[in-house]
């Protein structure tokens, strides 16, 4: 894969050391007991995602309603700067910076690193367009085909396991090579016989399940962000 220029080398270890994401796991259960129980797979999302981008990689994600949102939402935490400052490597900088007479100073000192992340739920005129032209069922599944490369990570959000369109990403994305993270709950419904990694957590109800995707997927962020880019 081609890397991303405005993505350091990892700060340190390897992309599974799970040294790295301790500090946000912990943090995590502290504030939220009950999601001790989610903490392995928190553990092992963080690192997948951070080989991924370690290795010029993309993450897609999908899902529907409030999930749609928290796609939306996971993207706008990794595409730009979330809890820390991203500064590019000099020589992306000065590329910048030369780059445009006039904008070029505004682009060096305005940019940040940013880590690719498509929101597969965010794209209206395709949506629609599938959606009324083809089979419905297999939107997400589309944008999986048409984004997605071997080595990608694909994050399932749905609150049952059990949403039809999802499933069927997931599981185009598995024969396409792409890593399956399914954040969802209980017993993980039909997402986790199609996932590499299923955080499940221990809440019933839309409502319910959605308040406790928050934190999970905020600790995601904060890891896979502070695994390439100081405080």
């Amino acid at each position: 894969m081609c890397r991303n220029p405005s993505i350091p080398d990892l700060r340190v270890g390897t992309a599974d050391d799970d040294s790295r994401a301790a500090p946000f796991i912990a943090d995590l259960a502290e504030r939220y007991p009950e999601l001790t129980v989610c903490t392995t797979a928190i553990a092992n999302a963080i690192a997948r995602l951070t080989a991924c981008f370690a290795a010029g990689g993309t993450l897609l994600l999908c899902g529907n309603g409030g999930s749609a949102a928290d796609a939306d939402h996971i993207a706008a935490e990794l595409v730009k700067g979330f809890e820390r400052r991203r500064p590019l490597p000099e020589d992306v900088a000065g590329r910048l910076e030369a780059a445009h007479r006039q904008l070029g100073p505004r682009l060096r000192a305005g940019l940040a690193g940013g880590l690719p992340a498509i929101s597969l739920a965010a794209h209206g005129a395709f949506l629609t367009a599938h959606i009324n032209d083809a089979d419905p069922l297999l939107v997400f599944a589309q944008g999986v085909l048409a984004y997605g490369r071997a080595g990608d990570v694909l994050m399932c959000l749905s609150t049952s396991g059990d949403s039809p369109n999802v499933v069927a990403a997931a599981a185009t994305a598995r024969a396409l090579g792409i890593t399956v993270i399914a954040i969802t709950a209980g017993a993980g419904g039909a997402l986790r016989d199609v996932s590499d990694v299923v955080v499940a957590v221990p809440a019933s109800g839309a409502a319910a399940v959605q308040e406790l995707h928050v934190p999970v997927y905020h600790t995601l962020c904060r890891a896979v962000e502070a695994a390439f880019w100081e405080v």
